[in-house]
């Protein structure tokens, strides 16, 4: 019988087994090996960098006097030492500082979630001459390092009266200096960067919904905290996560702001208890072990609002 010959215009396809046939499979796995493997163990390799302090850390809260002066340094301790961490908040006033960086994150995400939010729909839902000029003005103040405004924020501060409550009777004496309130207040005010991630929020939801709103004869308020409010809680989440982590790791405005040890938050008060006392390494990681928890807990309770933060959201 004669062989078949290919249709006019076709390929004849190669027999199994033929280099072309060997060609293509290593070319395949090539493509495989640098769009899946290399990436991943790129990946691996960055998380293992960011994640070796923190395994460091962790082992030295963990390792004994004794072992933690031994060279070469071990890469685990061969007896755990819990009691570190008892110790540790002994050593230092711990629960005391945890209350007071408790306390000023509570109020800093109170005060983001109200201001920011209300921010956000005026430059975002509301027409009103020069805004987008203002939202520019605004978010340029981004790019202002916080160095660069500590003289004048202490000045203001200094010379901002606070309010002593005597009954009902209230008098205005002294300063915001040693105080919460240089901490907590400005963020009733807004922050530029959540003002931003709130307004790019708000501006994904349909205007429809706002202009059947009024034609209604809902307010403006009504239409804020009954319709854009509610659709823009994940953004409102992605502000709340970031103002008190903000809150939680800030280290230089409480020691700006604060002069009274006893109002030291857990940042300032590990750092002075380490130049002002004899530096044990294993009860300052014990310590510092017990700060960083809370955060990585958050982040893994809450990394897909992280993310929903990163992407801006979206209408389903």
């Amino acid at each position: 019988m004669a062989r078949e010959q290919p249709m006019a215009g076709t390929a004849a396809m190669p027999a199994i087994g033929t280099p072309a046939v060997g060609d293509a499979r290593r070319a395949w796995l090539l493509k495989q090996f640098r769009e899946k493997v290399v990436p991943r163990v790129a990946l691996i390799l960055v998380c293992a960098l960011f994640i070796l302090p923190f395994y460091w850390m962790v082992v030295t809260a963990l390792k004994t006097r004794e072992e933690l002066v031994m060279y070469p340094p071990t890469l685990w301790p061969s007896e755990l030492a819990w009691s570190n961490f008892r110790e540790a908040v002994e050593y230092i006033p711990f629960f005391r500082y945890l209350f007071n960086t408790s306390a000023i994150t509570f109020l800093t995400i109170v005060g983001s979630v109200i201001s920011n939010p209300i921010i956000a729909y005026g430059f975002s839902r509301i027409e009103w001459p020069g805004r987008d000029k203002v939202f520019y003005v605004v978010l340029a103040t981004v790019f202002i390092p916080f160095p660069v405004l500590i003289v004048a924020l202490f000045d203001i501060f200094a010379n901002t009266p606070r309010p002593v409550f005597n009954g009902l009777e209230v008098s205005w004496e002294g300063n915001w200096i040693n105080t919460y309130m240089p901490l907590v207040a400005p963020m009733f005010f807004g922050n530029a960067f959540w003002i931003f991630l709130m307004r790019q929020f708000m501006m994904q939801i349909p205007f429809e919904i706002s202009d059947a709103a009024r034609i209604d004869g809902a307010s403006e308020f009504r239409i804020f905290s009954q319709i854009v409010l509610p659709q823009a809680l994940p953004a409102i989440g992605v502000i709340s996560i970031f103002a008190g982590l903000h809150a939680w790791n800030d280290f230089l405005g409480p020691l700006i702001f604060l002069q009274n040890e006893t109002m030291y938050t857990l940042a300032v008060g590990l750092t002075f208890f380490q130049s002002q006392h004899q530096l044990q390494y294993s009860l300052l990681m014990a310590a510092s072990t017990l700060v960083v928890l809370p955060v990585i807990a958050l982040f893994l309770l809450f990394q897909r609002t992280f993310v929903e933060g990163i992407s801006l959201g979206s209408l389903k």
